[in-house]
């Protein structure tokens, strides 16, 4: 089986790439943590996104901690936004804490929107 796994560089058939990874971008970034006014991507949670040729979604990510509250809401929440796009077959999101997540893993609009720079 062939497979394209970067960082948030989709792979796709049947939909152009640039479409789909616009797409699956778009839904991870409607993703809040409930507690934190950014969405999980500029959080720097999401670790790996891998589209396979079937249009299979792959999300790796973390969350800002083990005992977060939302553990339970947010990767339902991305792997249901996510299966909403037109094109995609199935998602699977998988939690890992290895490497365990820092500040230093947020974009600079997240560190700028929450007071850090």
């Amino acid at each position: 089986m062939s497979e394209q796994t970067t960082n948030i560089e989709p792979e796709t058939t049947g939909v152009s790439m640039p479409d789909l990874k616009d797409k699956v971008l778009a839904a991870i970034k409607t993703v809040y943590d409930p507690e934190i006014p950014v969405d999980i991507y500029e959080l720097g949670l999401i670790y790996e996104i891998s589209v396979y040729p079937v249009n299979n979604v792959f999300v790796l990510m973390t969350l800002t901690s083990p005992s977060c509250p939302s553990a339970e809401t947010i990767p339902g929440e991305v792997e249901q936004k996510i299966k909403a796009i037109e094109g995609v077959n199935d998602v699977k999101v998988e939690i890992t804490f290895d490497p365990p997540y820092s500040q230093e893993m947020m974009s600079e609009a997240a560190r700028l929107e929450l007071g850090f720079m």
